[in-house]
């Protein structure tokens, strides 16, 4: 069977499952807040629409709380709704999250992970059977392809797109998509029918957001565009998760800006959710209230 065909005959059957358990999913309350549970797009993975992400500086603000306070944070979280966790093969805090987790129901809340796809000569399978492993989990409900940014990246990444259908086959991930910097990868995703979620940069002036390369740098002139783009994935069907909501730390000053940027990338971006890195109590409780305010 040829990859093409392959990946077809893997996608198809993904999706009949998805459409029959679409209506067996425990969703939350249809309320507007940041813990309510909402669809992601066409997949079958209901998730709160706030995320605990755990990147901040590549997992290092995390990290440094050490094990026994960061499962404080997480266990915050948990009780205050959030049951929506993020992590990435290349932050530090992937078995820090495993820890943390543990005990908590499984059935109760969402981990999302990313695979790193420069790796070569490893089988996706084997990778995906680590990162479970040291994230002390049976399954993923959402695997991303971590930091496309570049034109190419649904050509040069089937090996690993394929990888992540037959691990939907095998149970081990619920459903899957990408993450992207700069426009050259965001423009490629409207359009590209592996994808099921997405995660991407929005907020209101362009703060650490997609421009012509992937840099992590300022692009208020580009906010338009990248608005334009998850208007469409959203009409495609896709689920979009809104990231650097914060601008990678360039608000973390401003409390006007971090309640700008919520307003903006819920009401007019209209991503389903979005993640934020956190390092205490206190900014739990206001990216809460700052989201619930944003949904009013």
């Amino acid at each position: 069977m040829s990859s093409t065909t392959r990946r077809s005959f893997l996608k198809t059957g993904l999706a009949a499952g998805a459409m029959a358990a679409v209506g067996t999913l425990p969703l939350g309350a249809t309320g507007s807040t940041a813990t309510d549970t909402v669809m992601l797009g066409r997949s079958s993975v209901g998730v709160t629409r706030l995320a605990f992400g755990t990147g901040t500086d590549g997992g290092s603000v995390q990290a440094t709380l050490g094990q026994q306070e960061f499962t404080r944070l997480v266990h915050y979280a948990y009780d205050r709704g959030i049951r929506f966790f993020e992590t990435a093969e290349a932050y530090q805090t992937p078995a820090m999250l495993g820890a943390a987790l543990k005990g908590l129901p499984r059935d109760n809340y969402c981990l999302m992970s990313k695979v790193t796809t420069f790796h070569s000569g490893i089988d996706p399978q084997t990778k995906f059977d680590e990162l479970r492993r040291t994230s002390q989990t049976e399954y993923f409900d959402i695997m991303l392809l971590h930091w496309q940014h570049t034109p190419d990246w649904p050509e040069t990444t089937k090996r690993w797109q394929d990888g992540i259908l037959e691990a939907q086959q095998r149970k081990i991930i619920r459903t899957h998509g990408a993450s992207v910097h700069g426009l050259p990868a965001l423009r490629q995703m409207p359009g590209t029918k592996w994808l099921d979620v997405g995660l991407i940069r929005i907020n209101h002036n362009g703060a650490r957001m997609d421009g012509p390369t992937y840099e992590d740098t300022n692009h208020p002139d580009n906010v338009s565009e990248v608005v334009d783009h998850i208007h469409q994935l959203k009409k495609e069907g896709l689920g979009v998760i809104g990231m650097k909501l914060c601008g990678g730390g360039q608000f973390q000053n401003s409390h006007d800006d971090r309640v700008k940027a919520m307003r903006f990338a819920f009401r007019n971006a209209g991503v389903d959710c979005a993640t934020i890195g956190f390092k205490s109590t206190g900014e739990i409780d206001e990216a809460i209230n700052n989201m619930n305010l944003a949904l009013a």
